[in-house]
């Protein structure tokens, strides 16, 4: 396996980026990590890859992500070969490949269906109606992940995942519900801005209060966790700040510009939010930046 930290699922709102910053607040030790909104699953193939955990969690209620993680983790060969067999198909000069592959995902739900149409979707942004199709267009610039780079990235998170993590379908309460203190609850859940009003564009919408209710919920049972929720790009918010009462440490995490800024010629920068939870305990700076490896990095 390559020294390279695999990512199979490009998903807009990765949290690859931050996962460094992230990690430098969360626990030394924990038992289960559970990512109730995994989506990519990015941190908690971060935390596989650094041994954070003895165990994992991950759940989503998209049902085919789910079966995603587990064609990937199970049998990566398979997925590798299905990927491979889809993403070639776009080479027959078929203006409207995407779009088939869309409406065949729209009917039956296949797992690499999805994978593909994520891949090849405008910014990796996946956006669902309310009657829960995919409705995202093709990105025209590229073709999404070639299949040999997607079996590097399915296979190293094979290797991390299997035998050690459990897949769960379903809401986000009911999949951490068996949660104890000795684990952690890291969430990633939809922005208060992508869950009301007209820019509605994940599977399964989030209210806020709900949100709150749940939050009290684990305080309540002494879970430590970690969660990602609102923040700001220029001058430009996603949401207020969640209350006082939950006894949360919110910390900015500076994740760098923003990459819709740049493509406007723009330096603003993305500024992200993470809430500790009353029981973990607080660093010292409240604002976090890159570690200037990981900038030199990703400029490459």
């Amino acid at each position: 396996m390559s020294r390279k930290l695999p990512h199979p699922i490009p998903y807009q709102g990765s949290k690859r980026k931050l996962a460094p910053m992230i990690h430098s607040v969360l626990p030394k030790t924990i038992e289960t990590f559970y990512e109730p909104f995994a989506g990519s699953a990015a941190m908690t193939l971060y935390a596989a890859h650094h041994m954070l955990a003895k165990r994992f969690v991950i759940g989503d209620c998209l049902e085919a992500i789910i079966e995603l993680w587990r064609s990937i983790i199970e049998s990566p060969e398979e997925t590798s070969s299905r990927y491979a067999a889809v993403w070639k198909g776009q080479c027959d000069d078929n203006p409207d490949y995407f779009n088939i592959v869309r409406e065949r995902y729209n009917s039956h739900h296949d797992a690499v269906d999805l994978l593909y149409l994520i891949c090849r979707c405008v910014k990796n942004a996946v956006r669902f109606n309310s009657s829960g199709r995919f409705t995202q267009s093709a990105d025209k610039r590229r073709l999404g992940m070639a299949p040999d780079k997607m079996a590097d990235a399915i296979l190293g998170a094979s290797i991390l995942l299997r035998g050690k993590t459990e897949l769960r379908k379903g809401d986000w309460l009911l999949t951490s519900d068996d949660a104890r203190p000795a684990d952690l609850v890291y969430m990633d859940p939809p922005y208060l801005g992508t869950t009301i009003g007209r820019d509605k564009r994940y599977h399964q919408q989030l209210e806020q209060d709900r949100l709150i209710l749940g939050l009290e919920a684990m305080n309540r049972r002494c879970i430590r966790f970690a969660l990602s929720y609102d923040g700001m790009t220029g001058d430009k918010e996603y949401g207020p700040p969640l209350p006082d009462h939950l006894g949360m440490t919110r910390l900015l995490l500076h994740a760098g510009r923003s990459s819709q800024a740049t493509l406007q010629g723009k330096a603003d920068e993305t500024i992200e939010s993470l809430y500790l939870s009353q029981n973990l305990k607080a660093p010292e700076k409240l604002a976090l930046e890159q570690p200037k490896s990981l900038q030199q990095e990703l400029a490459l």
